[in-house]
């Protein structure tokens, strides 16, 4: 009977140690899908709408710019800019002056005109009160200026005679022989223009005569305590006091011309209608 011979142990590990993958095979093996997860079906169709809707978006920007930039550049061609201009109303100022000032003659754009700023520039000439401007596209504008109305004539510090208009303002020389009433602010105690300030009131009053007698009036004056009077061309004085209740004054003024005899330095007190009183020679 034969024995089988007994088994070296220590050879057969070594044949088992031998074949076990190194662990540095194990740590190189390609990862599997769990470890990456696709992403979610939303997600992915998000990504699919976003793609063609920047598309868009950016196509449309382009396209808005360009017409954009066209709009611009058409609208500061020169069929586009002011190549005609009309100035109505002026009697005082000079047209090429007010042409030269609004600087409408360097052809600005018509999208580009300021009115407001136009007005501004105008508003510099005295006797211009305000403008209006008007466009006539693609390349006309009108001017229509208004221009403030002289009702009485002062002289100023140096004794040189100026029109005056019902504000108060210098609207420059005017000829000795000007048929308007001359402005006396009896208590101006400085050489400045007082129409503007304290003796405001006999422009004003200058502006409200009647047609009645306007022209019989000579002078309108005030003194400090605001009262103010008119001497006629006769030379008759007549107190008006405060410029209020104008018109019951002025039918007072009218009555007494048309109705009596006045004596030359007659003073004939209206400062309340329905009671005058008469001072210096008898009225007859």
């Amino acid at each position: 009977m034969s024995r089988r011979r007994p088994v070296n142990d220590a050879s057969t590990r070594a044949r088992a140690t031998t074949t076990r993958p190194a662990p540095s095979a194990r740590a190189t093996s390609v990862p599997s899908k769990r470890d990456h997860p696709a992403p979610p079906a939303k997600a992915r169709s998000r990504q699919r709408l976003l793609g063609p809707f920047a598309k868009v978006v950016v196509v449309g920007g382009i396209l808005v710019t360009t017409v954009g930039l066209a709009g611009e550049w058409a609208l500061h061609q020169p069929f586009l800019s002011v190549q005609h201009v009309q100035v109505m109303g002026l009697r005082h100022e000079n047209a090429p002056s007010v042409l030269a000032a609004s600087e409408l003659a360097s052809h600005p754009a018509m999208f580009d005109l300021n009115t407001a700023l136009i007005e501004q520039r105008l508003s510099s000439f005295v006797w211009i009160k305000s403008v209006t401007v008007t466009k006539h596209w693609p390349s006309s504008v009108v001017l229509t200026v208004r221009e403030r109305t002289p009702v009485a004539v002062a002289f100023d510090a140096k004794h040189q005679l100026h029109y005056v208009d019902v504000t108060g303002h210098d609207l420059g020389v005017a000829p000795l022989g000007a048929n308007l009433p001359t402005l006396v602010y009896a208590s101006a105690t400085n050489k400045s223009w007082p129409f503007l300030r304290a003796g405001r009131s006999t422009a004003f009053v200058a502006s409200q005569l009647p047609r009645a007698f306007s022209s019989q009036v000579s002078v309108i004056s005030e003194n400090a305590a605001g009262v103010v009077s008119l001497r006629l061309t006769t030379p008759v004085n007549f107190v008006l006091g405060p410029p209020t209740d104008l018109r019951a004054k002025f039918v007072s003024i009218a009555s007494v011309i048309a109705h009596s005899t006045l004596q030359a330095g007659d003073v004939v007190d209206v400062s309340v209608p329905g009671a005058l009183a008469v001072t210096g020679p008898a009225l007859k």
